[in-house]
């Protein structure tokens, strides 16, 4: 990977995404999509699936009226989020570096936040189970605002949250919707990508792209004052 800009700042607060990006969901989800979809004798391509990366759920659902008729989607949907909530009942992993960032950051006290496509009450409840929700001062869901990602809705509300100002906020993403949104809303962004890998016109909005959260812990790092070790 090429070099990636350093940041120009210590920013006043931080906000996460979620699926992907803290919590290893992508897999899950597009597992569960395959699953439900052999069962209802569908045969769709797995980059069909992965269009719905970072989406809300009306979001999905509109890409899946470009293949499937309303009845056809319902049945869908319910069997698919059954096996997901079964997934997330069972323990989702942690992406890694995801511990050691927030530990960084809860170390310096600067504020942290979510902004998630998940509809809250299962938003905090993921977090929850991931043992991950103390470290966040607020968490943002996509059922809190009126358009979802990739609109700059639920950024803009996540930093004022945190009484913060959009354009001194960070915002950690894996997806194109998250990152088109967080720049929307005049963050600057680090994008680690998960399984959606950002094409030629996304890396064109100029925004740092890293392999994972260990490298974007490393990009703070340089802002953060070394701590003090009292003798």
């Amino acid at each position: 990977m090429s070099q990636v800009a350093a940041l120009h700042f210590l920013p006043e607060a931080v906000i996460f995404d979620m699926d992907g990006l803290m919590l290893d969901t992508e897999r899950a989800s597009l597992q569960c999509w395959q699953q439900a979809a052999a069962e209802a004798g569908l045969r769709i391509e797995e980059a069909f699936w992965l269009r719905m990366v970072g989406h809300s759920g009306p979001a999905c659902r509109a890409i899946l009226r470009e293949r499937l008729e309303d009845v056809q989607i319902d049945r869908l949907l319910e069997r698919c989020y059954a096996l997901y909530h079964a997934v997330v009942e069972a323990g989702v992993p942690l992406r890694p570096g995801i511990h050691e960032l927030l530990q960084l950051l809860a170390a310096h006290g600067v504020p942290c936040g979510v902004a998630t496509s998940t509809q809250r009450p299962l938003a905090p409840k993921k977090l929850e189970a991931a043992g991950l929700l103390p470290y966040f001062r607020a968490v943002t869901a996509g059922n809190d605002v009126a358009h979802p990602k990739p609109a700059p809705d639920i950024y803009l509300l996540a930093a004022e949250r945190l009484q913060a100002d959009p354009a001194r906020c960070l915002a950690l993403e894996d997806s194109p919707a998250g990152v088109t949104a967080a720049l929307a809303a005049g963050l600057t962004v680090i994008q680690v990508p998960d399984l959606v890998v950002p094409d030629a016109a996304l890396r064109a909005r100029g925004h740092r792209i890293v392999a994972s959260l260990h490298d974007a812990r490393g990009l703070l790092e340089a802002h953060l004052p070394t701590p003090r070790r009292d003798a």
